[in-house]
């Protein structure tokens, strides 16, 4: 995954403004990963967040903002999905010596305090994308018996005929019990 570390060790107590662009921070995870996303590329996401010091951590918010091309999830035609998502969280400094199983988008080095901006724009990007991506609300999807995008027009196959293995329970019917 897209590594880039920040050093957050003498951000002023007002916070500090930052701004990402970069279109290589979503398109190499959404390489590994292996989703069908592209980028747009008039509009590609960006980020903006600011980040305060607190007594025991640091406070994020910001927001991630641009266009993403992926498939309907019901008719596979591609379809741009608006990403404009806020986002705000608190991530706690780790105690200097302290060890934990937690992973943490903050870590310490020596002296020197990084916040992983790799990670916490991609987990932003993944959060803000929509679980089930429709080309509209409306979209009638792909016909099950022969996969034409009934978007386009109906099909002649007469739909699908069931699942062929359930074709010797078709015929049967269930006589009502007698007491």
């Amino acid at each position: 995954m897209f590594e880039l570390w920040l050093d957050i060790t003498d951000i002023p107590a007002r916070g500090r403004e930052f701004s990402f662009s970069d279109p290589s921070l979503w398109e190499a995870p959404i390489r590994e990963f292996g989703l069908p996303h592209r980028l747009d590329p008039q509009d590609s996401p960006r980020a903006e967040f600011s980040v305060v010091p607190q007594r025991r951590g640091v406070l994020v918010q910001g927001r991630i903002a641009g266009r993403v091309v992926t498939p309907c999830d019901r008719c596979a035609e591609d379809t741009v999905v608006v990403l404009d998502s806020p986002f705000e969280f608190y991530e706690e400094l780790p105690i200097a010596g302290e060890q934990t199983l937690e992973t943490s988008l903050v870590r310490r080095r020596g002296k020197v305090m990084e916040l992983d901006v790799g990670g916490m724009l991609w987990e932003q990007f993944v959060l803000a994308m929509p679980v089930k991506p429709l080309c509209s609300e409306n979209c009638l999807g792909l016909c099950p018996g022969c996969g034409r995008n009934l978007n386009t027009g109906s099909c002649d196959c007469g739909g699908p005929g069931g699942d062929p293995r359930l074709a010797p329970l078709r015929g049967l019917r269930v006589k009502g019990s007698s007491n």
